[in-house]
């Protein structure tokens, strides 16, 4: 009968042999640190893609575009995949130019555009537009991987899911992001099933024993936890969750588990499963979606939309439904703004000026301390123009649609009361050559509107058709230089406007003016 320590050596040179890509992954993995290191692949493994044609469509100029339509410009590296063609993005199929992969990932990496709403939906289009691969991309997709990673870190799941389903999941990278993806949403069980359809793909152990349990498959589950432990591939921390996930009795009459400093989404959802749920606030803002699953309560519901709306990260149409999903039952912090948005959505459905008018400033005011105003611009601006509020009322609805595309239309039907008022009107109407700016900020605005002027490293960008890094260059301009040399969001918006986004430009713009996001 042999002894403990050497049945598990036995187990040990057992799995070795049979299952020899059953280890963990090595190195790092992503520019994020929350992947879960779910699988490890076979040696050499790369993309294939699908058969494609190739095309050049017309390159027209605009923002963000709102239909999404799935297609690939035909080429021999993954990096050329994307959700959106150059027809809708208005950007050039030869998007990367002369620019290098790892520079071009590095400028996707580091680009923050969290401040302003309309630079990050401009980044989000850059990143699912669809275009010719960097000349050095290659058939590892890094490029691509870039892209998702970037998707993945402001919370856009369900854009980053499309890609990956047009990428496919034949890879490690690829599937660990799938995945981790699928955890988020609430379909691991299709997570698992694709683990089990790919056999170049060996799941780690506690991947392994997670999806082994959600197929019903206790006992083998627990043999995979003991071999883990045997072979030094599952550490004391994964083992007292992942034994507490097989066997709940085990807990009874144990403290919690201490809670992980960066939990991966594998490890979330294991103690949401033992019924030690980790909150989602203060991990990254992805996890917030599975905050809007059922089996989170509305007020879980409320902070994760509200995370995700002021992340650029869902449509606000879904803020609009997590707000008015049912009555608020109690007072303070959220559930006064609720109140306040239920009030005002009331009012607006009433069609009363009079009551929009009364509701309008404190629902403003709740919405500014959220920093929702975008979200909340887009789904009320049309119905605030339509009414044409008088007075004070009127002002405020005024500057919320600014914030919406209906930017131009509010301010041709709007007559200024102060010259402030009468530079966002030029500003929104591409007007500027008159009006005479109030402040620094207006004048480093009005400065590319009137006179354009690029930078030297801008300059090279265009010159080599690197316009992808280019737009990368005016977004990171205009958010960093609103926190310090205003000299930068000129550049930035020049930039902008010489490649024809001036919608983009104008968004920007105004969101500088009115939401005052800076320092």
């Amino acid at each position: 009968m042999p002894t403990d320590r050497a049945a598990k050596a036995i187990i040990a040179c057992l799995v070795t042999l049979v299952l020899p890509g059953l280890s963990r992954a090595e190195g790092p993995l992503s520019a994020i640190d929350w992947l879960s290191q779910s699988v490890s692949a076979a040696p050499g493994t790369v993309v294939v893609l699908p058969n494609v044609k190739r095309f050049e469509p017309d390159v027209t100029v605009g923002s963000v575009p709102p239909d999404v339509s799935v297609s690939v410009i035909g080429a021999a590296s993954p990096d050329a995949l994307g959700l959106l063609s150059p027809m809708i993005t208005g950007l050039p199929a030869n998007l990367w130019g002369l620019g290098r992969t790892k520079e071009i990932a590095q400028a996707i990496t580091r680009t923050d555009s969290g401040g302003l709403p309309s630079l990050q939906a401009l980044l989000v289009t850059l990143l699912l537009a669809e275009a010719e691969p960097p000349a050095d991309a290659g058939a590892k997709g890094a490029l691509l991987l870039a892209r998702i990673d970037r998707l993945l870190d402001i919370g856009a799941l369900d854009q980053a899911s499309a890609l990956l389903g047009l990428a496919g999941d034949g890879t490690a990278d690829l599937f660990r992001r799938s995945f981790d993806v699928a955890l988020l949403l609430g379909s691991e069980d299709k997570a698992c099933e694709k683990m089990r359809a790919v056999p170049d793909l060996a799941p780690t152990f506690p991947a392994r024993v997670f999806c082994l349990a959600r197929a019903g498959d206790w006992n083998a589950a627990a043999l995979s936890l003991r071999t883990g432990e045997a072979l030094g591939q599952i550490t004391p921390a994964e083992e007292a969750l992942l034994s507490r996930f097989l066997d709940p009795d085990l807990a009874d009459g144990e403290a919690a588990l201490p809670a992980p400093d960066k939990p991966t989404p594998l490890i979330w959802r294991m103690y949401e499963a033992i019924g030690e749920p980790l909150p989602t606030m203060g991990s990254p803002v992805a996890f917030s979606h599975a905050d809007l699953g059922p089996r989170a309560g509305w007020r879980a519901h409320i902070e994760a939309a509200e995370r995700l709306a002021r992340a650029g990260a869902i449509a606000p149409n879904i803020l609009l439904g997590v707000y008015t999903e049912r009555q608020p039952a109690a007072s303070g912090g959220v559930w006064d703004r609720v109140a306040a948005f239920q009030n005002f959505d009331d009012a607006v459905q009433s069609g009363k000026a009079e009551v929009v008018a009364k509701t309008l400033p404190l629902v403003w005011a709740r919405m500014t301390e959220a920093e929702l105003e975008a979200p909340f611009a887009s789904l009320f601006a049309k119905d605030l123009i339509r009414l044409d509020l008088p007075g004070d009322a009127g002002a405020l609805a005024f500057r919320v649609a600014l914030l919406s595309d209906q930017y131009e239309r509010a301010a041709q039907g709007r007559t200024p009361a102060t010259a402030t008022e009468a530079f966002l009107i030029g500003l929104a109407r591409g007007q500027l050559g008159s009006v005479p700016a109030q402040d620094e900020l207006g004048r480093a605005i009005a400065s590319a509107f009137v006179r354009p002027e690029l930078s030297a490293e801008a300059k090279a960008l265009l010159d080599q058709k690197r316009v992808g890094e280019a737009l990368l260059h005016a977004i990171a301009l205009i958010e960093g230089g609103a926190r310090g040399d205003l000299d930068e969001v000129s550049v930035g918006l020049s930039i902008l406007r010489r490649l024809g986004m001036e919608d983009a430009a104008r968004r920007s713009a105004l969101e500088l003016m009115v939401l005052e996001r800076r320092g």
